[in-house]
């Protein structure tokens, strides 16, 4: 399914095929790069699943391909492969939610290699494909053409390091559980894992990424990233969106298990607003719920460092009463928020009280999405509280805001652990969502003397992460490396 004009690249012309994941937390960050490949010169083809393609189709006001494409430069692309589920088509329905991500993993991996070689080979002319680590059929195809694939894993470093010894936990029988009652007997509390180098020696079970708490020895995660990770050697770099300022010790582990090539080019949002033709890219977007555009008015009519910004990611749903505890924790702190609220957070019951949104509404922005950026790059927001995906914390260590974090599933569960443990920019909240504890932990991040200090750390690391961006920074200078690698024409 082509969605723009398929032409190749000319002689003269670098091609690049970056190919992310597909859920909006990959789409995001590799379209950053992708970006910063073409600023350097590169056709792209930006490759999405026509489910995904439908969805961004819909996101767009009006629903008109042209609402999407006019803005694209000339030599930006996109394209679409299926993703082997079954699809609804725009007549059968509303398309407007994460497919179940197990389900798309499995379904990925069977079926996305042959409808990728056959796009690779009509467009012809591609010189590299940039790939997601977690689509490693790609590696087939780069084999087959002798052309280079960088594979760039999206989680947090931390959560990373944890993927690479999936194979450990099986190994020592922590994985998998023995029973359900190991969930809930406290097994996860009390087991630590101090045998991973380069780990905080105090991280346990709990901390782990969420698919190592299954039952399950055929469990679809925790074998698929096994598989997926095994991989990531066999491309010609590993790219991730950090800063060695704040992964040494991370990065130093890693290297050896994983990949000799790792390349951090983070924060990529940084590293996007310095180049040159930024504007005119920024209009290229591959949101996949509308966005809403009263956000930043809202916020300048606000008071510097007085609003808390809550967002739970795309793909984390949680239960209504969840949802109320949050809602009356804000209420009772006082403080003004920004929250955004997915359509499908919830599911079908995903109303608010009606008495909180009366009594807030004079220091409360209710909205269904966002640019993020934008908003947390406001001045007058002074904390997030966040579900700790990597692009959200990232995003918010480089423009120094402090988190409370809220962890739902896979690698969040470790990222919260350093923010609040390493990084000193978190305070974690219970699973068991309570609404006086949202209360307190409101206040204090944004006022109290443990919020105060946590801003401090948070402003440490976005000037860290503005160095390492700046040219001769660390992140600049292995995105010149890549692009190197992605221009020498053949597999390393």
């Amino acid at each position: 399914m082509s969605t723009t004009p398929a032409s190749a690249a000319s002689s003269q012309t670098p091609h690049a095929v970056c190919i992310p994941y597909p859920a909006q937390g990959h789409i995001n960050p590799m379209l950053k790069l992708a970006k910063l490949l073409y600023s350097r010169g590169f056709h792209i083809t930006f490759v999405n699943t026509e489910y995904n393609h439908r969805r961004l189709l819909k996101s767009r006001r009006g629903g008109a391909a042209a609402s999407l494409f006019h803005s694209l430069p000339p030599g930006f692309n996109f394209q679409t492969i299926p993703d082997g589920l079954h699809q609804p088509t725009d007549d059968d329905g509303a398309v407007d939610a994460t497919q179940d991500i197990p389900s798309l993993c499995d379904s990925t991996s069977k079926h996305c290699l042959a409808p990728f070689r056959d796009l690779v080979l009509r467009l012809n002319g591609v010189s590299c494909i940039v790939s997601d680590g977690s689509m490693s059929f790609t590696l087939d195809v780069a084999k087959e053409l002798g052309i280079p694939d960088a594979l760039f894993l999206t989680p947090s470093a931390c959560g990373i390091l944890t993927h690479a010894h999936f194979h450990l936990l099986a190994e020592k029988g922590l994985v998998p559980l023995k029973d359900s009652s190991y969930l809930t007997n406290g097994y996860l509390d009390e087991t630590s894992i101090d045998f991973i180098p380069g780990l905080n020696k105090n991280i346990r079970m709990k901390h782990l990424p969420s698919f190592v708490r299954t039952t399950n020895p055929n469990d679809v995660m925790f074998n698929y990233i096994q598989r997926e990770v095994s991989r990531v050697p066999e491309g010609s770099a590993l790219l991730l969106n950090t800063f060695d300022a704040l992964d040494q010790q991370i990065l130093a582990a890693l290297s050896p298990v994983i990949s000799p090539n790792i390349l951090t080019i983070g924060p990529l949002n940084l590293l996007l607003h310095r180049i040159k033709g930024h504007d005119e890219l920024k209009e290229v977007n591959t949101n996949l719920w509308t966005e809403d555009t009263e956000c930043i008015q809202w916020l300048d009519s606000q008071d510097p460092n007085s609003v808390l910004y809550v967002n739970f990611g795309s793909i984390t749903v949680m239960t209504p009463q969840q949802l109320s505890e949050f809602a009356w924790g804000l209420a009772r702190s006082g403080k003004p928020f920004l929250w955004v609220i997915r359509p499908d957070l919830v599911g079908s019951d995903d109303d608010l009280p009606l008495e909180f949104v009366e009594e807030t509404k004079d220091r409360g922005m209710l909205a269904g999405w966002c640019c993020q950026e934008e908003i947390l790059s406001h001045g007058a927001v002074g904390g997030f509280l966040s579900h700790m995906g990597w692009n959200s914390t990232v995003e918010s260590l480089s423009y120094g805001v402090p988190m409370l974090c809220w962890p739902f599933f896979s690698e969040q569960l470790t990222t919260s652990f350093y923010a609040c443990n390493e990084w000193g920019v978190g305070m974690e909240l219970d699973p068991e969502v309570r609404r006086e504890e949202v209360e307190g932990l409101v206040r204090e991040l944004m006022g109290g003397e443990k919020g105060k200090e946590m801003k401090r750390r948070a402003m440490e690391w976005k000037n860290k992460a503005e160095e390492a961006t700046r040219v001769g920074g660390s992140s600049f200078q292995n995105m010149e490396r890549l692009i190197e690698l992605l221009l020498s024409n053949k597999m390393s």
